[in-house]
């Protein structure tokens, strides 16, 4: 059953990664801009880290759901076109990351 369930996030990864793929062409028609964050991206980054890191702190909707979700969420911030998604990634690994920390009990 653990094999469906990994065959699913990676399936919905790389849906997610079309799907940002498919937005960023649509709204970048420029070349690579590298002072522009986009609020969206940043937004389901840290939603999609979020729930990967912390989805153990939620007990009312299963590990599988949130899960998929957050893969979904990583693969459109991640799909990109190149260059771009890279600095919402970061912010959201980092939110997360510190989240997770404070919350698992391991700095104290």
């Amino acid at each position: 059953m653990e094999e469906l369930y990994i065959m699913i996030y990676i399936l919905v990864f790389i849906i997610g990664s079309i799907a940002g793929l498919l937005l960023s062409y649509k709204k970048h028609m420029e070349p690579y801009i590298i002072s522009e964050i986009d609020v969206l991206t940043l937004v389901l980054s840290i939603i999609g880290w979020f729930l990967l890191f912390n989805h153990g702190l939620n007990t009312h909707i299963s590990s599988e759901i949130l899960l998929t979700i957050a893969f979904f969420f990583i693969g459109l911030a991640l799909g990109r076109r190149p260059g771009y998604g890279r600095k919402e990634t970061a912010i959201g690994i980092l939110i997360a990351a510190v989240v997770w920390i404070s919350t698992s009990g391991v700095l104290f």
